[in-house]
């Protein structure tokens, strides 16, 4: 066998993923909210980005900008003089957008749970010892409002008898909100039904040991167990419904995380047609800093020369990448617009099915690009606020030989559903049934796997007696 080192030239096709194009592949994934905390990052680490809100502060002022354009020693000057006016700028900002108010400057700020129990406690308690008891207490309730340890274990940690720790507990659970301090659920029930008025013995009863019948409808096994009617149990069942189960609602709490959706677009109806306007106005606008663009010009040292041109070309780059997104979500809401029209004039009945491949062919896209382009992201609507997603369905077929979309199909079984009568509702069959009447082939199997998505209970689960 001959061996020996050689040298040959071959040539290959490769794809290679700069750090720009991973960049811009990014930032088409971002919605508005993520985007602006990558735009704020980006401001604090390149010197050549900067916001045009803060370039009076900025050292870009004209006594820093030479005057002389005789020295061409350095390549660079071509290239920041050729990007002079390069910036990013949001459509919609203006003045009135400049003074608008916040949304958190027409809202009062919300009370936590135990900051209202502990006003509640210091105007009742008297005394030092029920103080610090019931300060105990409210610290030990869980996200929902309940106890979340027993009294003997607080009667150890604390060093307090029993019979006062029970004594403070049944007076903070007559604190607002009702049933707050509630061990359990159908203690949390019975206080509800208390402070209501409701004399009926068999209401606390059913609170406290028929709960999982209540869940699963068996009223009239509730009503043979009571030796009561069947109309007296559904009565029960209907105010015992109607209580709060989960006290610390509408109460701030630790593991509260809420996230406000802002729309990366929106979508009004003007005449006859549909205006797209990609909602940047609250995106910082950005610019190149002509202090740091001139200063390339001027260094005699290569390697900061370089490190300053590299910095340039990303700050250019990432201008170019926002811009881009921008575009290619509007032209993917318009194409959305194009294949869903009837949907923006009729409303969810009336969705078509729709797939990334049908957007991306109209548009001259990749798949992937559109997916990318629809992730995460929101538009306000005249029929609401949207998921970009929610508008690409799956196809059922009907029998002309066209599709429908399973968005609208589920829409019809919800409509079907609302109509119904509450003591004969229809079976996953009868729905079936009715939806073949209107030309819509679908299995009962699919039904039931649509109502489940949807959190629809089943037919005797929705019955009334």
């Amino acid at each position: 066998m001959k061996m020996g080192f050689e040298l040959n030239l071959s040539q290959t096709q490769k794809l290679i993923m700069t750090p720009e194009l991973r960049q811009a592949i990014q930032i088409l994934q971002f919605n508005n909210v993520e985007l602006t905390d990558y735009i704020n990052k980006q401001l604090e680490v390149n010197p050549f980005l900067e916001s045009v809100d803060n370039k009076s502060d900025s050292p870009s002022s004209d006594e820093h900008v030479n005057e002389n354009k005789e020295n061409e020693e350095f390549d660079w000057r071509e290239l920041a003089e050729k990007y002079d006016d390069f910036s990013y700028k949001s459509y919609e900002r203006n003045a009135d957008n400049e003074n608008k108010q916040s949304f958190e400057s027409y809202t009062s700020k919300k009370l936590s749970l135990k900051d209202h129990l502990m006003i509640q406690l210091g105007i009742t308690v008297k005394t030092n010892k029920d103080k610090r008891i019931g300060e105990f207490i409210i610290e030990s309730l869980d996200n929902k409002g309940y106890l979340g340890c027993s009294i003997q274990d607080i009667s150890l940690l604390i060093n307090e008898d029993i019979v006062d720790i029970e004594r403070v507990l049944r007076l903070i659970q007559t604190f607002d909100p009702v049933g707050v301090g509630a061990r359990d659920l159908s203690e949390c029930l019975m206080i509800q039904l208390k402070e209501k008025g409701i004399q009926d013995k068999n209401a606390y009863i059913i609170a406290e040991k028929h709960l999982e019948d209540i869940a699963t409808n068996k009223i009239q096994k509730i009503a043979k167990e009571l030796h009561i009617s069947v109309n007296r149990v559904q009565n029960i069942c209907d105010i015992i419904k109607m209580l709060e189960p989960k006290p610390s609602r509408g109460f701030i709490v630790d593991s509260d995380n809420i996230r406000y959706i802002v729309p990366d677009a929106t979508i009004e109806k003007l005449n006859d047609e549909y205006i797209i306007i990609i909602n940047d106005s609250y995106l910082p606008t950005l610019t190149i800093n002509s202090y740091y663009k001139n200063m390339i010009n001027e260094l005699d040292d290569k390697e900061a020369s370089k490190f300053l041109a590299d910095k340039l070309n990303s700050s250019m780059w990432l201008i170019k990448s926002i811009e881009q997104r921008r575009m290619t979500l509007y032209k993917v809401i318009e194409s959305i617009i194009k294949f869903q029209r009837k949907f923006f004039d009729e409303g969810k009945m009336a969705l078509k099915p729709l797939v990334l491949k049908d957007v991306a062919d109209d548009i001259g896209m990749h798949e992937s690009t559109i997916s990318r382009a629809t992730n995460g992201k929101y538009v306000q609507t005249p029929k609401g606020l949207y998921e970009l997603k929610y508008f690409f369905a799956s196809s059922l077929s009907e029998t002309d030989g066209s599709g429908v979309s399973s968005t609208s199909v589920k829409s019809f079984i919800r409509k079907l559903i609302d109509e119904e009568s509450s003591q004969k509702p229809l079976s996953d069959q009868k729905i079936t049934e009715k939806l073949i009447d209107e030309g819509i082939n679908i299995s009962r199997r699919t039904v039931a796997k649509y109502r489940d998505e949807m959190r629809i209970p089943s037919s005797p689960m929705r019955r009334r007696y």
